[in-house]
């Protein structure tokens, strides 16, 4: 590219950043993680535009529950009893994850059959656990490491090491968004982000309007959950007018050289803009019925669960849900108060979701995710000095997810992990295999979800990658 700037690109540039005040960071994050970064330099304007699938779609949107950390398996949606028989013994196997292992170390949670399946499921998600027979457990995940960094990146990118797109943002690269107003991708995590931050929604070397958008949803107050949604000195017609002229002069840059970092930049101010007459609607909840905010629960997880419902209503392709900043499910100790109280935090929120789905009639067409980035192990962690801290270390060998909704076979359990549920010994499905799935249900073929970079196709399953049809209705 020439790096020669004139002074009629300077004005245009100064405009459009001077422009920028005030539109939103809510849609300006869909490109930019930071001002002056962009992810898709040198590929062209990505469309939002809504695609056809490759095939007939048995859902049409996602809303992934994310319990960044990592959740204990074996205390959720894994039940081990054969850990109780060897209770503060070693296992007789070898155990090696992170550090060394403590003794056999069992749930203190009960868990209870529910449901027609008789799936067992603890009392940590007994009000999730009274839809099991319209969710398909899958006992057998496998991840690559033991840290929470490349695992984050492989759940999310599908690739532990480099930079790769995310889930959702070959998702909006393969199906678009059913409504131009709003952001197709958002993830909400209250009170700041989580272990890499915007690199769990990057677009990468995708174009940059397929990348997440992020809100921090502890914020009830309109403005502060969506920054500079308002210029606080010009009025909307003044912005229009900006941007008009600004669309002007890209148009006839566009006629000497295309410059597809700034078609990006330019429609995400376009967004932005819509964004002011939408994004409240979408966002406030107050005219939501007493009954329906008294379902899901006042807290910050039920009100953004309740918010992701209204942006998955008008048409937002893929919205995840983050427990909160840092990683609050890292529970190296104290699991049996820390896993009880974050359980309690959103087992409300995600029933409430799923009944609401099934009664508005979106849930059939709506995939929903629940897990971490891996599990925990069936042994107690050890401190430096060998003491017990009554928590559970890493566990990449085997852990658990689920799913429901649109194209799921409810009532199902896929794989099982070894008797003490440390490694995954029966179907060991990998991260690849349950993206491979989810795009399935989707209506996309994840060997033809491709994008040419560098000289080579990339896709997010890389050459991986197993549909399990057994958990697919």
């Amino acid at each position: 590219m020439n790096s020669h700037t004139s002074t009629h690109d300077f004005s245009r540039r100064r405009l459009l950043t001077r422009s920028a005040l005030g539109l939103g960071g809510l849609a300006l994050s869909s490109v930019l993680a930071t001002d002056g970064h962009l992810v898709a330099a040198e590929q062209p304007r990505g469309s939002l535009a809504a695609r056809a699938p490759h095939f007939p779609a048995r859902a049409k949107r996602v809303i992934h529950f994310f319990l960044n950390g990592g959740p204990s398996h074996v205390d959720t949606f894994d039940p081990k009893p054969a850990l109780q028989k060897y209770a503060g013994q070693p296992l007789p196997q070898t155990l090696t994850t992170e550090r060394k292992t403590g003794a056999a170390f069992p749930s203190p949670f009960k868990f209870k059959r529910y449901g027609e399946s008789g799936i067992e499921v603890s009392e940590l998600f007994h009000r999730t656990a009274a839809h099991i027979d319209d969710i398909a457990v899958i006992r057998s995940m496998v991840a690559q490491v033991p840290n929470h960094e490349p695992s984050l990146m492989l759940m999310n990118c599908g690739d532990s090491v480099q930079a790769r797109p995310s889930m959702g943002a070959w998702l909006l690269y393969g199906l678009g968004t059913e409504n131009q107003n709003l952001p197709g991708f958002i993830a909400m995590c209250p009170g700041g982000l989580p272990i890499k931050d915007n690199e769990n929604w990057q677009a990468a070397f995708l174009p940059g309007a397929y990348q997440g958008t992020y809100i921090d949803s502890k914020h009830t107050e309109f403005k502060r959950l969506i920054e500079n949604i308002e210029h606080p000195h010009i009025t909307s017609t003044q912005q229009q007018q900006q941007l008009d002229l600004l669309a002007q002069w890209n148009r006839q840059h566009a006629a000497t050289r295309s410059d597809s970092r700034l078609d990006a930049r330019i429609q995400s101010y376009e967004l932005a803009f819509r964004m002011q007459r939408d994004a409240q609607d979408a966002f406030d909840v107050s005219d939501e019925p007493a009954y329906m905010q008294e379902m899901y629960g006042k807290g910050v997880h039920g009100r953004q669960t309740l918010i992701a419902r209204r942006l998955l209503e008008r048409g937002v392709r893929y919205v995840q849900l983050w427990h909160g900043a840092g990683q609050p499910w890292d529970n190296h100790d104290k699991i049996e108060e820390n896993h009880r109280r974050l359980a309690g935090e959103i087992d409300q929120p995600i029933a409430a979701l799923l009944t609401d789905l099934k009664q508005r009639g979106m849930l059939e067409e709506t995939l929903v995710l629940w897990g971490g980035e891996f599990g925990r192990t069936p042994t107690v962690e050890l401190s430096g000095a060998g003491v017990p801290q009554y928590g559970r270390d890493h566990n990449h060998y085997g852990f658990t997810v689920w799913m429901a909704g649109g194209g799921i076979k409810g009532g199902t359990v896929h794989g099982a992990t070894d008797e003490f549920g440390f490694k995954a010994q029966e179907n060991p499905t990998s991260v690849h295999d349950l993206h491979a799935t989810m795009l399935h249900a989707l209506g996309l073929d994840h060997e033809r979800l491709t994008y040419r970079y560098g000289g080579r196709d990339f896709r997010l399953t890389d050459v991986h990658g197993k549909i399990l049809h057994d958990i697919l209705a």
